[in-house]
């Protein structure tokens, strides 16, 4: 039996802060917990029971014109991706979103999972992002 309880945060180097915020506040309603002052972005993903919400944290990279040009190549890239759960209504909705603003969108069978839905996008630095729903 698992002794974690959740998943906490999540950290991604960011090459540029405002247009990662804003594609993560835009497309998947993710709201900035983190004060004005701390460079370091986090958002809130979940608010699960108890005080510890599921986070995305946003941090700049230093050395952003170096390194993104290189690592937005799949081959390149050291995370994978990370995934929403979200419900029926949702998913139809970011994927409707998604293909308005010409997001790419690419879908997939999961793996392990029966009986849903995913569609992936990518991020401003080139994460994947995939949206798991029911089917």
């Amino acid at each position: 039996m698992s002794r974690v309880q959740g998943l906490a945060e999540i950290v991604l180097w960011v090459s540029d802060v405002e247009v990662s915020l804003d594609f993560y506040r835009s497309h998947f309603g993710l709201e900035v917990i983190s004060p004005p002052e701390v460079p370091n972005k986090f958002l809130r993903v979940a608010q699960p029971d108890g005080d510890i919400p599921e986070m995305i944290v946003l941090i700049p990279h230093p050395h952003p014109d170096s390194y993104f040009p290189a690592h937005k190549e799949k081959e390149k890239r050291v995370l994978h991706h990370i995934a929403f759960r979200v419900d029926h209504r949702t998913y139809n909705e970011l994927e409707n979103r998604f293909i308005e603003v010409g997001i790419e969108i690419r879908h997939g069978v999961h793996p392990v999972l029966k009986g849903v839905r995913t569609f992936y996008v990518d991020d401003p630095d080139g994460n994947e992002i995939e949206v798991i729903g029911p089917a």
